[in-house]
Protein backbone atom coordinates (compact mmCIF):
# COMPACT_ATOMS: atom_id res chain seq x y z
CA UNK A 1 0.00 0.00 0.00
CA UNK A 2 1.49 3.61 -1.57
CA UNK A 3 1.92 6.40 1.33
CA UNK A 4 -1.64 8.20 -0.44
CA UNK A 5 -3.74 4.88 -0.24
CA UNK A 6 -2.71 5.02 3.45
CA UNK A 7 -3.46 8.38 3.69
CA UNK A 8 -6.97 8.14 2.32
CA UNK A 9 -7.91 4.66 4.51
CA UNK A 10 -6.87 6.98 7.65
CA UNK A 11 -8.93 10.03 6.43
CA UNK A 12 -11.74 7.55 5.49
CA UNK A 13 -12.11 5.61 9.08
CA UNK A 14 -11.66 9.29 10.83
CA UNK A 15 -14.48 9.64 9.17
CA UNK A 16 -16.60 6.98 10.09
CA UNK A 17 -14.82 6.74 13.45
CA UNK A 18 -16.45 10.81 13.90
CA UNK A 19 -19.46 10.13 12.40
CA UNK A 20 -20.47 6.84 14.48
CA UNK A 21 -19.63 8.85 17.75
CA UNK A 22 -21.77 11.34 16.66
CA UNK A 23 -24.39 8.82 16.04
CA UNK A 24 -24.16 6.96 19.19
CA UNK A 25 -24.88 10.57 20.59
CA UNK A 26 -27.71 10.86 18.56
CA UNK A 27 -29.52 7.92 18.75
CA UNK A 28 -32.86 7.46 21.02
CA UNK A 29 -32.09 3.58 21.24
CA UNK A 30 -29.83 2.26 23.56
CA UNK A 31 -28.79 -0.56 21.93
CA UNK A 32 -28.17 1.80 18.40
CA UNK A 33 -26.22 3.76 20.34
CA UNK A 34 -24.18 0.49 21.45
CA UNK A 35 -24.13 -0.80 17.67
CA UNK A 36 -22.74 2.66 17.01
CA UNK A 37 -19.87 2.57 19.88
CA UNK A 38 -19.07 -0.81 18.24
CA UNK A 39 -18.81 0.77 14.91
CA UNK A 40 -16.82 3.76 16.57
CA UNK A 41 -14.20 1.07 18.22
CA UNK A 42 -13.93 -1.01 15.16
CA UNK A 43 -13.22 2.30 12.97
CA UNK A 44 -10.25 3.34 15.54
CA UNK A 45 -8.35 -0.65 15.53
CA UNK A 46 -8.41 0.23 11.53
CA UNK A 47 -6.66 3.37 12.72
CA UNK A 48 -4.28 1.33 14.48
CA UNK A 49 -3.65 -1.11 12.03
CA UNK A 50 -2.81 2.16 9.25
CA UNK A 51 -0.28 3.74 11.92
CA UNK A 52 1.07 0.20 12.12
CA UNK A 53 0.55 -0.98 15.62
CA UNK A 54 -1.45 -4.42 15.04
CA UNK A 55 -1.14 -5.53 19.01
CA UNK A 56 -2.97 -2.21 20.03
CA UNK A 57 -5.50 -3.10 16.96
CA UNK A 58 -6.32 -6.54 18.37
CA UNK A 59 -6.60 -5.55 21.94
CA UNK A 60 -8.89 -2.50 20.91
CA UNK A 61 -11.26 -5.03 18.98
CA UNK A 62 -10.74 -7.82 21.63
CA UNK A 63 -10.91 -5.91 25.12
CA UNK A 64 -13.49 -2.32 23.84
CA UNK A 65 -15.47 -4.04 20.80
CA UNK A 66 -15.81 -7.00 22.72
CA UNK A 67 -15.55 -7.50 26.24
CA UNK A 68 -16.59 -3.68 27.07
CA UNK A 69 -19.51 -4.20 24.81
CA UNK A 70 -20.97 -7.18 25.72
CA UNK A 71 -21.01 -5.62 29.43
CA UNK A 72 -22.92 -2.28 27.61
CA UNK A 73 -25.24 -4.78 26.09
CA UNK A 74 -26.26 -7.18 29.18
CA UNK A 75 -26.84 -3.88 31.33
CA UNK A 76 -28.78 -2.50 28.56
CA UNK A 77 -30.90 -5.55 28.22
CA UNK A 78 -31.00 -6.28 32.14
CA UNK A 79 -31.95 -2.53 32.98
CA UNK A 80 -34.67 -2.51 29.78
CA UNK A 81 -33.30 0.69 28.81
CA UNK A 82 -33.42 -0.14 25.38
CA UNK A 83 -35.93 3.34 24.46
CA UNK A 84 -34.58 6.53 26.25
CA UNK A 85 -37.04 8.44 27.88
CA UNK A 86 -37.72 12.23 28.44
CA UNK A 87 -34.39 13.27 26.50
CA UNK A 88 -36.50 15.49 23.35
CA UNK A 89 -35.11 18.46 24.66
CA UNK A 90 -33.64 20.79 27.79
CA UNK A 91 -35.72 22.44 29.84
CA UNK A 92 -35.74 23.32 33.82
CA UNK A 93 -33.12 23.89 35.48
CA UNK A 94 -30.58 21.47 32.69
CA UNK A 95 -30.09 24.80 30.73
CA UNK A 96 -26.48 25.57 31.44
CA UNK A 97 -25.79 22.28 30.62
CA UNK A 98 -25.18 23.28 26.84
CA UNK A 99 -23.00 26.49 28.15
CA UNK A 100 -20.80 24.10 29.95
CA UNK A 101 -20.27 21.88 26.76
CA UNK A 102 -19.55 24.54 24.74
CA UNK A 103 -16.63 26.05 27.05
CA UNK A 104 -15.20 22.38 26.99
CA UNK A 105 -15.67 21.74 23.96
CA UNK A 106 -13.92 25.62 23.10
CA UNK A 107 -11.33 24.39 25.63
CA UNK A 108 -10.32 21.24 24.22
CA UNK A 109 -10.01 22.66 20.00
CA UNK A 110 -7.72 25.18 22.06
CA UNK A 111 -5.75 22.69 23.44
CA UNK A 112 -5.79 20.40 20.11
CA UNK A 113 -4.39 23.63 18.17
CA UNK A 114 -1.70 24.28 20.63
CA UNK A 115 -0.16 20.94 20.53
CA UNK A 116 -0.23 20.75 16.34
CA UNK A 117 0.96 24.51 16.23
CA UNK A 118 3.93 23.66 18.44
CA UNK A 119 4.53 20.38 16.34
CA UNK A 120 3.45 18.32 19.39
CA UNK A 121 6.80 18.44 20.87
CA UNK A 122 6.11 18.11 25.03
CA UNK A 123 9.73 19.72 25.24
CA UNK A 124 10.21 16.59 27.84
CA UNK A 125 12.90 14.26 26.32
CA UNK A 126 11.43 10.71 24.87
CA UNK A 127 11.72 7.28 26.69
CA UNK A 128 12.96 4.57 25.29
CA UNK A 129 10.73 1.08 26.18
CA UNK A 130 10.16 -2.14 24.82
CA UNK A 131 7.03 -2.31 23.25
CA UNK A 132 6.89 -5.67 22.76
CA UNK A 133 3.56 -7.62 23.82
CA UNK A 134 5.70 -9.75 26.40
CA UNK A 135 6.78 -6.73 28.05
CA UNK A 136 3.73 -5.14 27.89
CA UNK A 137 2.03 -7.85 29.51
CA UNK A 138 4.98 -8.18 32.05
CA UNK A 139 4.83 -4.22 32.61
CA UNK A 140 1.02 -4.35 33.38
CA UNK A 141 0.83 -7.29 35.27
CA UNK A 142 3.75 -6.90 37.41
CA UNK A 143 3.61 -2.76 38.54
CA UNK A 144 -0.12 -2.41 37.72
CA UNK A 145 -1.74 -5.67 39.14
CA UNK A 146 -3.27 -3.33 42.35
CA UNK A 147 -5.56 -1.23 39.34
CA UNK A 148 -6.61 -4.26 37.69
CA UNK A 149 -7.56 -5.94 40.70
CA UNK A 150 -9.74 -2.39 41.26
CA UNK A 151 -11.17 -2.35 38.16
CA UNK A 152 -12.27 -5.61 38.64
CA UNK A 153 -14.24 -5.47 41.66
CA UNK A 154 -15.90 -2.23 40.71
CA UNK A 155 -17.14 -4.00 37.71
CA UNK A 156 -18.35 -6.52 39.14
CA UNK A 157 -20.29 -4.06 41.99
CA UNK A 158 -21.52 -2.59 39.23
CA UNK A 159 -22.88 -6.07 37.76
CA UNK A 160 -24.48 -6.74 41.65
CA UNK A 161 -26.08 -3.28 41.58
CA UNK A 162 -28.06 -3.46 38.10
CA UNK A 163 -29.17 -6.69 39.36
CA UNK A 164 -30.60 -5.56 42.99
CA UNK A 165 -32.34 -2.61 41.10
CA UNK A 166 -33.71 -4.69 38.72
CA UNK A 167 -34.86 -7.31 41.15
CA UNK A 168 -36.60 -4.14 43.11
CA UNK A 169 -38.20 -2.79 39.91
CA UNK A 170 -39.65 -5.93 38.91
CA UNK A 171 -41.07 -6.52 42.43
CA UNK A 172 -42.60 -3.50 42.50
CA UNK A 173 -44.56 -3.65 39.51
Amino acid sequence: MGSGSVFIVFILMALVSVSAAVMMLLSKNAVHSALWLVLNFTAIAVLYVVLNAPFIAMVQITVYAGAIMVLFLFVIMLLGAEQLQGISGVHGTERYHRAVAFVLVALLVVGFGVVIFNGGTGGGETAVIDASPVALGLRLFEAYVLPFEVTGILLLAAIIGVAVFTRRKKKEA
